[in-house]
């Protein structure tokens, strides 16, 4: 039985972790893997807008990665009103409303795993069963989230 292609939405952390001496080693395997065909990628318009002040190599780095295995997905008012809920039911502060955007994305878009460095905001296993809490409530599916070290095989 062949495994499905998992999709994986990558926030902003994951791209930029690719230049991080502390985030460097997982990442780059990450996208290795991705460029190898083992995975898709979802990102956004916010992922995007995020990048717009980053070095260029980081802002170049999604176009090194095949069309066929990346799908950029749009914030659209059902994202923006479950980032909210994500709010108003006190999972995180206003001021991580982009976090939440994400989010909120990836749930939508049915990505299998968000994957994020985001240990504060995103990868925090409180904050994940608040996110995944407000998803239920709601009547969307949980979402699965780990940072790229949780992802990426070690072959020897």
């Amino acid at each position: 039985m062949k495994n499905k292609k998992l999709s994986l939405y990558v926030d902003t952390s994951v791209i930029g972790g690719y230049f991080d001496v502390e985030f460097e080693k997982e990442t780059r395997l990450l996208f290795d893997s991705i460029v190898n065909d083992q995975f898709n990628i979802i990102y956004s318009n916010i992922t995007e807008n995020e990048l717009l002040n980053a070095p260029n190599q980081v802002r170049e780095l999604l176009s090194q990665i095949p069309e066929h295995n990346k799908t950029r997905v749009e914030l659209t008012e059902e994202a923006v009103l479950l980032a909210d809920s994500y709010i108003t039911e006190k999972v995180v502060g206003k001021t991580s409303r982009d976090d939440c955007f994400h989010i909120a994305l990836a749930t939508i878009n049915k990505a299998d795993v968000l994957v994020s460095w985001n240990f504060k905001h995103i990868v925090n296993i409180m904050r994940i069963r608040g996110y995944n809490a407000v998803n239920l409530k709601l009547g969307y599916t949980t979402i699965d989230i780990r940072s790229p070290k949780e992802i990426i095989t070690y072959e020897e």
